[in-house]
């Protein structure tokens, strides 16, 4: 093959320089910053609320327990109603009892005859000291027959009103207003044998206690922010709480803290509190394990993050926001300064209140939050700062529950 000749290589050579001189003055064009939606962070008090796991136990419970001893004749309830106290639950065979009523009444009787016999003799002997016709020997001991007399009629009757109360016994009632439960003993079995044996038990649901425990590190925490200046803890008896059902619905009353224990649980750790709940409707039940939210005071100048806005990784939380940021150019590859960045903002948030986390450390007044169009945005790269928009507007999720004012609007 023949070569070409040297003009023509020339030309060539020449032609693919300008070519790719072309190409890299043509370089396309860096994309626009993407548009993202940024609340304005703005200070503020919020409720000091505590989540825990608790457990509701009857507000009163009493046992239904036989005191004399006999034959279970019968149950004058039905199973799990309410019932009213002194109302009659059970019939225990009163017959015996009845038949130790008669005996005793027949000793008092017979004691009062002796008595009255004692005084006779000691009145006559009473009547004749004067006279000297008995002696003061024969008077000290009619008088002492009269008081051993009148003690045995004291004590008859103090057996008679025993007896009275052990029959009445054989009725056995309901000590308190509430719910019935199961019965424990059935008809025909000897009861009371020995000891009080237990028949039902009877539970006050009208209100309930609301158990639940709180660590000592949260306590300690919360007593820390206090001491600051950054926390106000209310009063025990001040202090409510809110309960979340398990199918995720909140209970409708407001319950108040009206137990703290002053010791600590050495096998958990732990502080136990307990609330009292009104329960009108009876829909609680206990032994129910529920979410408690326990409002133990106030939180100062801390900033309510939506959930969405609050991003983790191995080492702590943190949001973007809208400031300085710092990236290489593509193009030189040197370092510049980005005016509008997504910048990355460790914070510190470990409670939640509503649909917001509750940021205590980390964020400033004034910062601008991205709480829309995360995805879009690169840390350290340009972004586009706008008002969020509403729910279903870009397929991000509405944000009225976002620190402050959007961003153009403080």
């Amino acid at each position: 093959m023949k070569p070409l000749p040297l003009r023509t290589t020339l030309l060539a050579a020449g032609l693919i320089v300008a070519l790719a001189a072309c190409h890299k003055q043509e370089a396309p064009p860096m994309p626009p910053p993407p548009e993202v939606g940024v609340v304005t962070a703005q200070p503020q008090n919020v409720p000091l609320v505590q989540d825990q796991v608790g457990r509701l136990s009857a507000l009163r419970t009493a046992d239904v327990r036989a005191r004399v001893p006999g034959i279970l004749l019968h149950r004058l309830y039905d199973e799990g109603t309410d019932v009213k106290a002194g109302q009659k639950l059970f019939k225990i065979d009163p017959q015996p009892l009845q038949a130790e009523l008669d005996q005793q009444l027949a000793q008092l009787a017979s004691n009062k005859a002796t008595a009255i016999n004692a005084k006779a003799q000691a009145d006559r002997a009473r009547g004749l000291i004067g006279k000297h016709y008995v002696s003061q020997q024969d008077l000290d001991t009619a008088e002492a027959t009269e008081r051993t007399a009148n003690a045995s009629v004291k004590q008859s009757e103090a057996a008679v009103q025993a007896a009275r109360i052990n029959l009445g016994f054989t009725d056995v009632v309901s000590p308190i207003d509430g719910r019935a439960g199961q019965q424990q003993v059935t008809e025909g079995a000897l009861v009371g044998q020995n000891e009080t044996t237990l028949l039902t038990q009877v539970d006050q649901i009208d209100k309930l206690y609301v158990n639940f425990s709180m660590s000592v590190a949260d306590l300690d925490t919360m007593r820390s922010a206090a001491a600051k200046g950054n926390a106000t803890l209310s009063a025990t008896d001040k202090s409510t709480i809110r309960i979340q059902l398990p199918d995720g619905s909140d209970y409708a009353e407001q319950g108040v803290l009206d137990f703290s224990s002053a010791t600590v649980n050495p096998q958990t750790g732990t502080v136990n509190l307990r609330a009292q709940l009104a329960n009108p409707d009876l829909r609680l039940l206990p032994g129910q394990f529920v979410t408690v939210k326990a409002n133990l005071g106030e939180l100062h100048n801390v900033f309510l993050v939506p959930q969405d806005a609050v991003l983790r990784d191995a080492n702590s939380a943190y949001v973007l926001v809208v400031g300085e940021g710092h990236m290489k150019d593509p193009q030189t590859g040197e370092d510049k300064t980005v005016p509008s960045a997504a910048v990355r903002r460790p914070i510190q948030a470990d409670r939640l209140s509503g649909s917001n986390w509750v940021v205590t450390g980390g964020l400033k007044q004034g910062d601008q939050i991205i709480v829309q169009g995360l995805p879009k945005a690169r840390e350290n790269a340009p972004v586009k700062p706008a008002a969020p928009k509403a729910e279903g507007a870009d397929g991000a999720p509405g944000q009225a529950g976002a620190p402050g004012a959007p961003a153009g609007k403080q």
